[in-house]
């Protein structure tokens, strides 16, 4: 097999290293067909497009106001507390995940973190899960950066601030568009399904595991 290229592998969190449910928050504090609403793709209470303007770099102070104007102060309340509780949406990390960080890191593979997350909420990832901050070299997070996958400018700030040449980097992400974002600056992005297909990417790329 000819020397592979790959020197680093750059992960998205909520979905790829991390369980995120947003019912685990939610369950058993409010009523359930409101929780399945939420939770639901066509969620009509726009949970997620509020949490994707947190992502984006928007405080939740800011935010709080156009909840209870556009849901009503019982939605908005429901919101705060999801916020207030975030750990609680992040039961474990998913299978496998950290022995392939692991395998990594043992042979000599750089790993990082790249997120779409708030800067008011990302704390909770790394206390409760410490040994992704002990494995992670460095993680830029959108929050923090006001920038937002599956726009370029993320992928450009995470290579110049890692110190890394796009072709030599893995990155992946468990959505679509933001697997595209990474291939168009240079980046092997690939759609994230669990840790054996993962792992199965990255050595058909000539990855040492």
């Amino acid at each position: 097999m000819a020397q592979s290229p790959i020197t680093d592998v750059i992960f998205d969190f909520c979905g790829v290293l991390l369980d995120w449910q947003t019912h685990a928050c939610l369950d058993g504090h409010f009523p359930d067909d409101v929780v399945a609403a939420i939770c639901a793709d066509d969620d009509p209470h726009g949970f997620f497009r509020y949490e994707d303007r947190m992502d984006a770099g928007e405080d939740f102070a800011d935010i709080y106001p156009d909840v209870v104007r556009e849901q009503g102060e019982e939605i908005a309340g429901i919101f705060k507390y999801y916020i207030d509780h975030y750990d609680d949406a992040l039961p474990r990390t998913l299978p496998g995940m950290v022995e392939l960080l692991e395998d990594l890191k043992r042979h000599g593979y750089g790993v990082w973190g790249l997120t779409n997350w708030s800067h008011e909420t990302f704390h909770f990832a790394f206390e409760k899960f410490p040994r992704l901050a002990e494995l992670l070299n460095d993680t830029v997070v959108s929050g923090v950066e006001k920038m937002h996958k599956p726009n370029t400018d993320i992928y450009e700030l995470a290579l110049n601030r890692f110190g890394l040449n796009a072709g030599n980097c893995v990155f992946f992400d468990d959505t679509a568009k933001n697997v595209v974002g990474a291939n168009e600056v240079g980046i092997h992005g690939l759609l994230f399904g669990n840790a054996l297909e993962a792992r199965e990417s990255l050595t058909a790329l000539g990855v040492r595991l």
